[in-house]
């Protein structure tokens, strides 16, 4: 199994890095990771969340504080990773307790010291098993990237000197780290063998116990309860990322050992389709989802594609099918026949189905959702595939909400150019209404009255410290009565949108895969009424790992921002432009008294703010600059960044 590709003490190693960086991961939601007064806050969010009581799993009074902890073992986070990783149970609760003392991150470099140290014990089967994983993620990483062109430059950059970033500014995505920035007084690795191979096997063997299914104790089945969910968890994906960051890995390495972990899964769940077989303990579907037999599956997956040379599944599907007698000989606890269902599943449509019910899909997933029940008067909910990346077993999937829209191809064109090796839908909603409000506003900003309101400066009126309404032209006021009918209908059919769209992640239509949500106008509007939605019962902390909401028509200090960002695993960023006046006039008064999100930054613990006021003049421009503001956000860096597009490029030529 997979966590035979490590030493006991190297898996001791491997569940303590793990519960290091869920623990400093959860600290990031209400602390931004660079910020100037990061060290001190994190020293008290420790301590604040239960960490000083110095026991995650020990007793008296200040024990039961501890149960919000990722760590803690009531959130079944960490045990049956420790479990997979046959760590000794003894010692699960000093591991435990390590991370959530407010010290925890000085340990960091002493436990991956202990995964790269060469041990007595290392063989060289398990040191050509590493060399094979390693070579086999280095192609699949090849394979997604995009565009060929980037593998030159990141080997040009990687062969250079490794860039350096001032405290609290965020520099290289995968180099260079500040030690203040990565929240580590001391990492270092000198005199260390920090070689990749070993690299690759830590984050494959985690990611492989974060996903198996894990066998459970008695007492732990009688008090189970949904926080132990299957499948991939959002808070583990962040966690993962943390590390990869503490690793010095490149991101999309770490996505290569996802989709040959699903290729695991796919050739599993054919496998057993194809034989008929039941759902006994004896059959290799269940085998796999204990781990059994995902770490062989996934390592030879891995030296095949360096033999193929990509992640098209043709190609996968005709290597496995002309080398599966040979394949099954060298890993006979598969077979060839196992091998030929790979082939099967990885070239099929059927296979990424099969990957989506592995992980908790219902029904026919996204695309198949129907509304359970409709919410108020909404007629229009639906999701539908964007990009290339369906149907090749993708563990992360993204939903992509547009809020402003002349035309139903609104809908798309933002997210169309969008690099991103997420499984990816859109969110078609209430198109009717929302194109109706977007073509209102559109006409009255070309009328002659706007034009002439503009002239005078009354918009600027508008901004230039939320004035109460009174004190708006009374031309202004009367110029865009006829907008809040519709806009009205529009933000009360967002939110409802918005709370269809927590039942459908509730439900796991995407699977229990990490989601990623996007939105911009009223679409961000919809993720954060989901989100709040999601924070009114309990158990949901696991669905979303990320969040951008792009000229978001929601108030400062009339929404409860709090409860929202906790259903965030990992980054949540607000993009504003100060010159967006047409929130200002659309939103009127009575909210901007509150502050708006979508024009100024948002002052809430763990939420990042970027300011794109000189990328977006009006709110229309996100239909046209999101795809850019996207890429310059980094979102698949851990921490907050936002790279400022070059002068050259003006508001004109988005």
């Amino acid at each position: 199994m997979a966590a035979a590709l490590l030493t006991p003490t190297q898996r001791y190693a491997a569940g303590a890095l793990l519960a290091l960086a869920l623990r400093q991961a959860q600290i990031h939601q209400s602390v931004l990771l660079g910020a100037p007064s990061a060290a001190a806050d994190d020293e008290r969010a420790s301590s604040a969340s239960g960490g000083s009581s110095g026991s995650s799993g020990g007793s008296g009074e200040d024990a039961a504080d501890d149960t919000g902890l990722w760590t803690h073992d009531s959130r079944g986070l960490l045990r049956p990773v420790f479990r997979f990783l046959e760590i000794n149970p003894a010692a699960w609760a000093g591991l435990e307790e390590t991370a959530a003392s407010p010290e925890a991150k000085h340990h960091i470099g002493a436990f991956l010291r202990m995964i790269f140290e060469e041990d007595d014990e290392a063989s060289s089967d398990r040191s050509d098993q590493e060399h094979a994983l390693a070579k086999g993620v280095d192609v699949m990483a090849m394979s997604l990237r995009s565009d060929p062109l980037e593998d030159e430059a990141i080997k040009e950059r990687d062969q250079g000197p490794m860039p350096s970033s001032s405290s609290g500014t965020a520099g290289s995505a995968e180099q260079g780290f500040p030690e203040d920035l990565l929240g580590v007084e001391k990492l270092s690795l000198d005199n260390v063998p920090a070689t990749n191979h070993r690299k690759m096997t830590l984050l494959f063997v985690l990611l492989s116990a974060c996903v198996a299914d894990k066998p459970v104790s008695q007492e732990e089945e009688d008090r189970k309860s949904s926080r132990f969910r299957k499948g991939y968890d959002a808070r583990h994906r962040v966690a993962l990322r943390l590390l990869a960051t503490w690793l010095d890995v490149k991101w999309i390495k770490m996505e290569a050992i996802e989709v040959m972990v699903a290729c695991s899964a796919m050739a599993a769940a054919k496998e057993q389709e194809q034989s008929g077989e039941n759902a006994s303990p004896k059959s290799k579907w269940a085998k796999w989802k204990r781990g059994g037999i995902i770490g062989a599956a996934a390592l030879t997956g891995g030296a095949l594609l360096a033999i193929t040379g990509g992640l098209a599944a043709p190609a996968i599907a005709a290597g496995f099918g002309a080398l599966a007698p040979t394949l099954g000989t060298l890993m006979p606890v598969i077979g060839a026949s196992g091998f030929a269902a790979m082939a099967t599943a990885a070239g099929s449509v059927a296979g990424s189905v099969a990957v989506a019910a592995s992980f908790g899909a219902a029904g026919a997933g996204l695309t198949g959702t129907k509304m359970a029940r409709r919410i108020g008067s909404v007629k229009e909910f639906e999701f539908k595939p964007i990009g290339e990346n369906h149907n090749q077993g993708r563990l992360a999937v993204g939903i992509l909400v547009s809020g402003f829209a002349f035309d139903e191809e609104d809908y798309i064109r933002p997210w169309e150019g969008w690099k991103d090796n997420l499984e990816r839908y859109i969110l078609q909603w209430e198109s009717k209404h929302i194109i109706a409000v977007s073509t209102a506003i559109q006409d009255w900003l070309t009328s002659r009255l706007a034009l002439e309101l503009m002239k005078q400066g009354a918009m600027r009126t508008v901004l230039s410290g939320f004035l109460a309404a009174f004190a708006w032209p009374a031309t202004l006021l009367a110029a865009t009565d006829f907008i809040d009918s519709k806009w009205s209908v529009a933000i009360d059919r967002s939110d409802k949108a918005g709370k269809m769209l927590a039942e459908v992640l509730m439900k796991g239509s995407q699977g229990n895969r990490p989601v990623t949500l996007v939105g911009f106008s009223l679409g961000a509007r919809v993720i954060f009424k989901c989100l709040q939605e999601l924070a009114l019962s309990s158990d949901n902390e696991g669905l979303v790992e990320r969040v951008v909401l792009l000229g978001a028509p929601v108030s400062v200090k009339g929404e409860q921002w709090e409860p929202a960002r906790k259903m965030v695993a990992g980054r949540f960023v607000n993009v504003y432009s100060k010159d967006d006046w047409i929130l200002g006039v659309t939103f009127r008064a009575s909210l901007l008294t509150q502050g708006l999100a979508g024009i100024q930054a948002v002052d809430v613990p763990g939420v990042e703010n970027v300011d794109v006021t000189e990328l977006v003049d009006g709110h229309s421009s996100y239909l046209s600059a999101a795809q850019r503001i996207l890429e310059h956000l980094e979102l698949n860096t851990y921490y907050p960044v936002f790279i400022p597009l070059p002068p050259a490029v003006s508001k004109e030529q988005m």
